[in-house]
């Protein structure tokens, strides 16, 4: 099958005017572009990066969602309740209560939207902090980001919505009201100013800005980052130009298993631990229970004090995880064909490995983990040689905080009333994660969020027309 090709707009496309523009070309900005076209909105889209996707190509797990068909499908009986709760708890019960409500009734319709154009995500897998399998993956077992990215591009070239890569948004536009009438951009042919009847921030998080990071969390700002180098917090300032109102700046996430070791950085996906694999130390023993919240597991591997830690896994378990393909194809995972021979390799003790994983498999067999009271992703032990290892340390993730908005994404301002015309969603908004982010929740909250953004803009214009 021939490799799928996206078609960018020149900029000697753009018009005068949109009904609404989006800036950011990731998952949020994506769906929101293909749902308010759907709703018969003129819509362009504009991406500051050469390429498009974002932070969205890096997401690798799966995308959350409670009551869905595939979970039924797959005998999984879930409810929406549980869902809410467990997030509540993960945030630690300062998520937008509101918000998260209307994320959690939506997610699994968010599924179904993207199956009704192509974007199947079949099946299912598990990650911290969760109760069920509610992470939807693709069913060859791909990494969800881009995946979903690819095919959100496919829906919005077939509908001829126009992508203007290069196209940096240096202000938004506003009459004497306050009401947001526009863009001014940089181009590849200088500046221009798009009107608009409604804008949509979908710019993404912080966690790329060192700046940022140092006025809100300079104890974190010599960590490494997963980001890619564009998630620098444009659409935060633009918005606080027009007064927008900021929330939870401070809640920053540290994802516990980043391959840092080379000047890359290389998130290695929950799903790995999800489907199996367990941590170990430098003694080749358990620390923590590996599917716990991602602010805990990040907390005991850097209160080791060891230079990181190992996933520990076999090949039964690559075999559910195909990113772990992609992490060998670059040289992140180290090889043995017994525990003992991979512990030498990567200098963990070895005697003590092989009686750490065997313990491990009676506890999986047990259903009991006696050592830490890890309940989720025990479908397997580690039996089937060769064995591998991924060196990791926690590294900047995921911005939780970002601008304040209402559960119908509009912007609030600093006197919390809504701001006219503007719109925000995905990682650039703050408040639906609380102080920690549950994995699998960024992808459902590009396409809760990016859909409802495009449904509300549409409403808003209709009804001011």
């Amino acid at each position: 099958m021939a490799k799928f090709v996206f078609t960018q707009n020149p900029i000697s496309d753009l018009a005068d005017s949109y009904d609404a523009v989006i800036i950011g070309a990731g998952g949020t900005g994506l769906t929101a572009a293909l749902q308010a076209h759907e709703l018969g909105l003129k819509v362009a889209v504009f991406e500051k990066n050469v390429g498009l996707g974002g932070n969205t190509n890096k997401a690798s797990s799966g995308m959350n969602a409670a009551e869905s068909d595939y979970q039924l499908q797959a005998g999984i009986i879930d409810n929406k309740e549980d869902f809410y709760k467990e997030t509540l708890r993960g945030g630690g019960l300062l998520n937008d209560r509101d918000m998260l409500r209307f994320f959690v009734d939506h997610s699994a319709l968010a599924v179904d939207w993207l199956r009704n154009r192509g974007i199947e995500l079949s099946d299912l897998t598990i990650t911290g902090g969760m109760s069920k399998k509610r992470a939807h993956r693709p069913a060859s077992m791909a990494p969800v980001g881009g995946f979903l990215v690819t095919g959100l591009l496919k829906n919005i070239q077939a509908e001829q919505i126009p992508v203007f890569n290069q196209a940096k948004v240096e202000e938004l536009l506003a009459d004497e009201a306050g009401k947001v009438n526009g863009i001014k951009l940089s181009t590849t042919e200088g500046v221009k100013e798009v009107h608009a009847k409604a804008v949509l921030l979908a710019t993404g998080g912080f966690g790329a800005s060192k700046e940022i990071i140092h006025k809100y969390r300079p104890d974190l700002e010599d960590y490494k980052t997963t980001n890619q180098a564009g998630a620098t917090g444009d659409g935060l300032m633009l918005a606080e130009k027009l007064d927008a109102q900021l929330i939870q700046m401070d809640f920053i996430q540290v994802h516990p298993t980043a391959q840092t070791d080379g000047e890359r950085v290389f998130l290695i996906g929950e799903a790995v631990r999800g489907e199996g694999a367990i941590l170990v130390n430098k003694a080749g023993k358990r620390f923590v229970n590996e599917l716990n919240t991602r602010k805990i597991v990040s907390a005991a591997i850097t209160g080791l004090n060891e230079d990181g830690a190992y996933l520990i896994l076999d090949q039964g378990i690559r075999d559910h995880v195909k990113a772990v393909e992609f992490y060998d194809s670059i040289g992140l995972v180290e090889h043995g064909d017994s525990l003992a021979e991979l512990a030498d390799k990567i200098g963990v003790d070895a005697s003590a490995l092989p009686e750490t994983v065997a313990t491990w498999n009676k506890q999986v067999a047990a259903g009991d983990d006696t050592d830490f009271g890890r309940t989720t992703g025990m479908d397997r032990g580690i039996e089937v040689g060769p064995f591998y290892a991924i060196h990791v340390h926690p590294a900047i993730h995921y911005t939780m905080g970002g601008i304040h908005i209402d559960p119908e994404t509009k912007v609030l301002d600093s006197n919390g009333k809504a701001i006219s015309g503007l719109y925000a969603a995905g990682e650039v908004a703050g408040g639906l994660h609380g102080s920690n982010r549950i994995g699998g929740n960024s992808i459902a909250e590009t396409v809760v969020f990016g859909r409802q953004a495009g449904i509300q803009m549409a409403k808003f214009i209709k009804e001011n027309k």
